[in-house]
């Protein structure tokens, strides 16, 4: 199931790379894969608040998920020369501490698109 997950939010993920190309603001190609995902009926949420437990209080540390598909998926998008570690280890961070087992890592400031995703399981 969650690898026709992945599949279908790596199409819509392509579609919006073939439309805009490399070189906008991460913003930008999140709200359009929203709207793309969204085409297919999925249900999603966006910029999604991820507090802490930390010793017994939950604390609201900053973290937020750029695009989170309920109890099954987080899609992390970047905008970057080159994805690094500290971007895979933010995802597992997020994967973790939401207890969600799949994320996405997109970098859509890629000529070839695919050559920016990176799937990531915890």
């Amino acid at each position: 199931m969650e690898d026709l997950l992945t599949q279908k939010v790596i199409g819509c993920a392509i579609e919006v790379h073939k439309n805009l190309g490399p070189g906008l603001l991460e913003s930008t190609y999140e709200s359009c894969l929203i709207y793309e995902l969204q085409q297919t009926g999925l249900s999603i949420k966006s910029q999604i608040k991820l507090p802490i437990n930390y010793k017994n209080t939950t604390i609201d540390a900053g973290y937020r998920l750029d695009i989170l598909i309920p109890n099954k998926l987080i899609i992390e998008i970047k905008t970057v020369d080159k994805l690094l570690p500290i971007h895979t280890a933010q995802l597992i961070t997020y994967l973790k501490l939401s207890g969600i087992k799949t994320g996405l890592l997109i970098n859509f400031n890629q000529v070839k698109l695919i050559e920016g995703i990176k799937r990531i399981s915890v």
